[in-house]
């Protein structure tokens, strides 16, 4: 307790979370994007629910991976080696997540195409308890760069489990905004999912080493969205012009 009282009176504590928070919001903007994207698939009055319930959830396994800083810290160290492919727990971590993420978001894509009405192939709803227990894998996939970062960057755990429920308020907030704008413009649906099966891909290649920068995948999403936003706002001018009289 004292330790952490004196932390308090430490100008770079408040350096250091400031800089944890701005790593979690910005490493978690895919991650909000697939969590709107499930949650989508609720009932409305259970998708706020949903996000938070997940979230929660899954900040459990955030705090303890902080916590095992001496497991996390071997969690690079290869452990299948196969001729010339060395994997580490990572590495096994990012390519089921990846590929995990490469399923979920082509076969959604795959009922926004092929289905013309929602149930037309009678395609069950998935349950509350399968949106949850989906939101906290992907999460805990999303979070392990974040976690691994923020341990290589902070030595204090208790500003590490401070910037991570920072995080999570933020991500709770966000998803529901972002999922509204979704609903709104099933375009912006599309995108996202189309983004998220490139970060899927990213993951995949990460596993096998294959480093790609997220800022080239964050940039074509940005100008993407960019493209998107002006393509609505010409539509609703349009639809504004078409609906006044002569």
């Amino acid at each position: 307790m004292p330790e952490l009282i004196a932390l308090l009176y430490e100008p770079a504590t408040y350096v250091s979370l400031i800089t944890l928070i701005f790593l979690e919001i910005v490493l978690g903007v895919d991650n909000i994007i697939f969590i709107a994207i499930l949650a989508g698939k609720l009932p409305k009055q259970q998708q706020q629910s949903a996000r938070a319930w997940g979230l929660s959830l899954a900040i459990i396994g955030r705090i303890g991976m902080l916590l095992g800083i001496a497991w996390m810290a071997h969690l690079t160290d290869p452990i299948l080696n196969v001729g010339p492919v060395h994997m580490s727990g990572r590495d096994m971590i990012l390519l089921a997540g990846g590929l995990f993420l490469i399923y979920k978001s082509a076969m959604e894509i795959y009922e926004k195409v092929e289905l013309k009405e929602e149930g037309e192939l009678n395609v069950a709803r998935e349950t509350f308890g399968a949106i949850v227990g989906q939101i906290i894998i992907i999460d805990m996939v999303f979070s392990l760069d974040s976690v691994i970062t923020a341990v290589g960057l902070v030595d204090e755990v208790p500003i590490m489990i401070a910037a991570v429920m920072v995080g999570l308020v933020v991500m709770i907030i966000a998803s529901g905004k972002i999922a509204d704008i979704l609903d709104e413009h099933p375009s912006l649906k599309m995108l996202g999912l189309s983004f998220l099966l490139m970060i899927g891909t990213m993951l995949v290649a990460e596993g096998f080493h294959q480093e790609i920068p997220r800022g080239y995948i964050y940039f074509s999403l940005a100008f993407s969205v960019l493209v998107e936003i002006f393509n609505i706002k010409h539509n609703t001018n349009v639809k504004k012009q078409s609906s006044q009289p002569n």
